[in-house]
């Protein structure tokens, strides 16, 4: 067993500086409800423990992304993401599709490409091909099906990872988002649409999760490439 700390104990938080060695990957930052300056003390220290991985930082805020920028300035901002990235993603395995219904999803696909990318697959992002216009996903099914994994992200009524359930058996990952009139109940509806979906083989995550459906694309890629 290595002599070297498992935990970084800064005050505010505990670091898990050994998640590396246990998942495969590197603790990420959730940067909601912390303060700056914590956000960019747990990022440095991560990246000094994993200096030759990328780390990542999600929901983080406008402000700690200036701080970062000035305490940090080697580290890569992704302001639609709500991210920041410390260090270079690893080359890529395998390959995940992040298919989104429209526009306004638009921030929670960003934090899934870019955890994909952290997380050691490459990414293949579409964009705008809700169900109101059926040809538009149509048009890409070529590409859905040479992916290892597919990240599908939609609000309203959350009926996007269905359609492309029902025109591949890629495995999926639907992501409902908060995005919706007053009766989607703040992503509930679109939660609860691709919970009974009729297509099988859709997995799902928590309400504007980007990040773990990331994650786990990643992770089915990358498990996909090394058995081929």
């Amino acid at each position: 067993m290595s002599d070297e700390p498992r935990t970084a104990d800064l005050g505010y938080a505990r670091v898990d500086l050994d998640r590396a060695g246990r998942t495969g990957d590197a603790e990420v930052v959730y940067g909601a409800g912390k303060t700056p300056s914590q956000v960019v003390g747990i990022l440095r220290t991560l990246h000094e423990r994993h200096p030759d991985r990328a780390v990542l930082a999600t929901r983080v805020s406008p402000e700690a992304l200036e701080l970062v920028g000035h305490e940090l300035p080697e580290a890569v901002r992704h302001p639609e993401a709500r991210a920041v990235v410390l260090g270079e993603p690893p080359e890529p395995r395998g390959r995940v599709a992040v298919v989104s219904a429209g526009t306004s999803d638009a921030p929670v696909a960003a934090e899934a490409v870019l955890s994909v990318r952290v997380h050691g697959a490459g990414v293949d992002r579409i964009d705008d091909v809700g169900v109101a216009g059926l040809h538009r996903l149509l048009d890409v099914r070529e590409r859905l099906v040479e992916a290892d994994c597919l990240v599908v992200v939609a609000g309203m009524e959350g009926a996007l990872p269905s359609v492309v359930g029902g025109l591949c058996g890629v495995p999926l990952v639907a992501v409902p988002t908060s995005v919706g009139y007053g009766a989607s109940f703040g992503g509930l509806a679109p939660l609860l649409a691709m919970l009974n979906s009729c297509a099988p083989g859709v997995t799902v995550v928590n309400i504007d999760n980007g990040y773990g459906a990331g994650v786990f694309a990643a992770r089915v890629a990358r498990s996909a490439r090394e058995r081929a």
